[in-house]
């Protein structure tokens, strides 16, 4: 069994036994844990549970299904440490285009915790990483994606909305819009455990076609749909997210909702009539989506449909109570886009612990400096 170590602190000595989570009974392996220092181990391959004895310092200890570690101290919370997940939105799309192949591999060699990534159904039924419904905003090109092959969409540039010069090794010009097959290859590639936060976006002409595609793609790397693992040696951690709540329910079928995000956005309901009214009837169904995300999501989230809650700021900050509750009946948050340290301060303070960030790195060690 190969062993992956994870370092933290702790004030107080404590004992740890680590448990098979399928079978509930105790190995013979078990860590001691001295003032100061701790280790966890994890297998990459198998869901372990860990059960702690004498907490006289700690109220939470868990190593979740998916590699990534939430160690909760007593009336603390440390910015920056391995309670606080930074997931790259768009990859580290500060610095390269959103969605493109050098801000993923930027966002990995950065040292983020997840990758977050938005996709749609190709006109030849593949599932790429893109964000718009068109590529107008984002390539030399414009159009619908599903009204294009992914061979098509390749012979586009998608570097301009971030103008910088990539370097050799994150790719040509032409290599950068990626499909998620092609993602999964790349982060395999990198071979560092990473989660995965895929957005699953809607309307598509597709209906859940594209739902359907995820999942093919996502079977042909592992995916297991209860622990959210996936990837050759289980380092990738998936989960699902949708404004979509029926794109969420869809998934329920086969996924555990403790992998399945639902987002949420405020939206004035008059001006999607307004795009209606103007004929802009592709941007008005986007965002008829986004107004259905609040009340549908607050009732699919409150019915256990999704074990994450992902708010953007503004929202999260007006309903700070809500959010507060959520997070104490047990529900995980995942806020986004958190680019400024004092939203990121307020969110670690009421108990969020997975930010999405166009600039994790940054983020990260303006925190940990402040």
């Amino acid at each position: 069994m190969q062993l992956q170590p994870v370092i933290g602190e702790f004030a107080d000595p404590m004992r740890m036994t680590i448990l098979p989570w399928e079978s509930g009974a105790e190995s013979e392996m078990q860590t001691p844990f001295l003032a100061g220092e701790f280790r966890v181990f994890h297998d990459g391959r198998r869901s372990l549970q860990l059960h702690a004895k004498d907490l006289n310092a700690v109220d939470e200890i868990c190593v979740e299904p998916r590699l990534i570690y939430s160690i909760k101290e007593r009336g603390s919370r440390s910015v920056g440490s391995m309670d606080t997940l930074f997931f790259a939105h768009r990859g580290s799309s500060h610095k390269y285009s959103e969605n493109t192949r050098a801000a993923y591999l930027q966002a990995i060699d950065e040292g983020a915790d997840g990758i977050e990534c938005d996709v749609h159904l190709s006109k030849d039924g593949i599932v790429v990483c893109h964000h718009d419904p068109t590529v107008d905003r984002t390539s030399d090109s414009s159009g619908l994606v599903a009204g294009y092959t992914l061979a098509e969409m390749k012979a586009m540039d998608f570097t301009g909305v971030v103008p910088s010069i990539v370097p050799a090794e994150y790719g040509t010009e032409n290599e950068q819009l990626l499909s998620l097959g092609e993602l999964f290859a790349l982060i395999e590639e990198r071979g560092k455990p990473i989660g995965l936060a895929i957005e699953i976006k809607h309307p598509s002409p597709y209906g859940h076609l594209l739902e359907k595609g995820v999942l093919q793609v996502l079977a042909e790397h592992g995916f297991d749909p209860q622990t959210g693992t996936a990837g050759s040696q289980g380092q990738i951690a998936v989960t699902l997210m949708s404004f979509e709540p029926n794109s969420l329910r869809y998934l329920a079928r086969t996924v555990s909702t403790a992998l399945l995000c639902q987002l949420m956005t405020e939206v004035n309901p008059d001006y999607v009539q307004q795009l209606i009214d103007s004929g802009d009837v592709g941007r008005a169904g986007v965002y008829e989506v986004l107004y259905r995300s609040v009340p549908e999501g607050i009732e699919l989230i409150n019915a256990g449909g999704a074990g994450i809650v992902g708010s953007g700021v503004a929202w999260t900050r007006a309903n700070e109570h809500l959010v507060r509750r959520w997070l104490e009946q047990g529900l995980k948050a995942r806020i986004w886009t958190v680019d400024r340290p004092a939203d990121a301060q307020f969110l670690v303070d009421l108990g969020v612990g997975e930010l999405t960030s166009n600039r994790p790195a940054e983020l990260r060690k303006e925190l940990e400096l402040s």
